[in-house]
């Protein structure tokens, strides 16, 4: 590890906290360096659809456990719940193509509220984007570690720290800017998606054979 310096003022403690802040999330990146940390298309896909893939994760399992607590008989509403969830995720993903047309330098939700409705839109709609990051951390950590209880049960009491460890790597990878949390995400995306593929493949085999 490189020796840092003791900065005027700052104590030995000071400075091991210092150091220990930056090996965890890395020195800071000059701006002349930044088009060197931008993300490549198998990086950004592991990234920017982490959202909905929790979604698809958690999302069809709950609208399931709610279907069955109405009754047997509600179960039929399952076909027209999934057909309304695909027609919201289409409209997104066209919304999203044309924003990335319309702003090819980059056009957040705010920038594309505000510019074209005004402040406040755009204000509501950053708004809204924090309150769905602050869910979608709580809802898919909880949903994650649900996962791993039932498959071992022995650490049920423990499901509280499991679930405290997760947002602090959460916290600290992303902390480490897109390219490097973009390497850590992309093998547990990527193996997400061959498994949701292979159970579809299978549903279906079974289905028919």
């Amino acid at each position: 590890m490189a020796s840092y310096p003791i900065p005027p003022g700052l104590s030995r403690e000071g400075n091991l906290v210092s150091i220990t802040w930056r090996t965890l999330i890395g020195t800071p990146i000059a701006s002349a360096n930044e088009m060197q940390h931008r993300l490549d298309k198998v990086r950004a896909l592991a990234i920017f659809s982490s959202d909905a893939l929790s979604s698809v994760a958690y999302g069809p399992e709950q609208v399931l456990l709610t279907l069955m607590m109405a009754g047997s008989s509600a179960m039929v509403y399952g076909i027209p719940i999934t057909l309304a969830v695909v027609v919201l995720v289409i409209i997104v993903a066209t919304s999203y193509r044309q924003t990335i047309y319309a702003y090819p330098t980059g056009g957040g939700s705010f920038i594309v509220a505000r510019e074209n409705l005004g402040t406040i839109p755009g204000l509501t709609a950053a708004s809204a984007l924090l309150v769905d990051y602050v869910l979608t951390v709580a809802v898919s950590i909880s949903a994650g570690v649900s996962a791993i209880v039932s498959v071992f049960p022995e650490i049920n009491d423990m499901r509280v720290i499991i679930g405290i460890v997760s947002i602090l790597i959460l916290v600290i990878a992303n902390f480490r800017g897109l390219k490097e949390s973009g390497a850590i995400f992309a093998l547990p995306t990527y193996v997400f998606i061959a498994s949701v593929l292979t159970a579809i493949v299978i549903g279906i085999v079974r289905i028919f054979f």
